[in-house]
């Protein structure tokens, strides 16, 4: 196996990534409530959608957040098994922002342990939004 860079076929692929924002979609079955949930966590307005089958939350564009939107997304299935990605919000005050989002309907899943930091020196409280979709608390 080679550990030199993969080859490439020109164009915009060599001058690396062309990316201005990253977006997310969350899969639910009631949209309204966990658009709810999200505009009021992340401070985001509601761009467009009516829930049948999208709603989509942005930052309006005026920060320097890497995730510009959140798009909520009706889908037939139940929730039956762990997320395979979540999300990952960054807080200087761990203890009120879990707090805050209990308070808004999310529960906690996983307490982040005093005494221990995880990767890279950070420490997570898992947490779940209201139907079930987890997602991480983060501090260090």
């Amino acid at each position: 196996m080679s550990e030199s860079a993969p080859e490439t076929t020109g164009g915009a692929a060599e001058a690396g990534p062309q990316l201005r924002a990253v977006g997310v979609t969350i899969d639910c079955a009631d949209p309204e409530c966990i658009a709810d949930f999200w505009q009021a966590a992340l401070g985001f307005a509601r761009r467009v959608g009516d829930g049948r089958p999208y709603i989509t939350l942005s930052d309006g564009g005026g920060s320097s957040r890497m995730l510009n939107h959140l798009t909520i997304q009706r889908v037939p299935e139940a929730k039956t098994a762990k997320l395979r990605a979540h999300l990952d919000l960054f807080t200087g005050d761990m203890d009120s922002e879990v707090a805050r989002l209990v308070a808004l309907g999310a529960s906690v899943l996983v307490p982040a342990a005093e005494e221990t930091a995880g990767h890279l020196g950070f420490r997570a409280t898992v947490m779940a939004d209201p139907e079930g979709s987890e997602f991480c608390v983060v501090s260090r």
